[in-house]
């Protein structure tokens, strides 16, 4: 048996891919992957706690507020609506999540928000 040589990725091809893509969806689809991830990181999936890791869900809610702070203007409220809300949910499941909770406005994000309260 010969082993195929592995693919190199299509730098071009892809390069002309993002380049069709709407800055809206790229800022988009990047702030729901670091929403999924910090998700997971928060043990808010079907596996629970198994991923669970408050450090790192608390830098990821960090981004994720930084980057709609940023691009909230830029995308529009039809886009940016449900991804605050979004946001604000995973404070707050951060905020339940932890063993001492951080003190109002020093939460995960809250620079950017401000103090997130249920």
């Amino acid at each position: 048996m010969s082993e195929t040589p592995p693919q190199t990725p299509d730098f071009a091809a892809m390069t002309r891919d993002i380049a069709e893509v709407p800055a809206v969806e790229v800022i988009v689809t990047v702030a729901v992957n670091l929403m999924s991830a910090a998700a997971v990181k928060l043990g808010l999936t079907e596996e629970g706690d198994v991923h669970k890791d408050l450090d790192e869900a608390r830098k990821l809610v960090t981004a994720l507020a930084g980057l709609l702070d940023a691009a909230a203007p830029e995308i529009s409220t039809f886009h940016a609506a449900p991804l605050r809300d979004g946001l604000k949910s995973l404070q707050l499941a951060f905020r339940e999540a932890s063993l001492v909770p951080d003190e109002p406005g020093q939460g995960p994000g809250e620079k950017y928000t401000g103090p997130v309260f249920g």
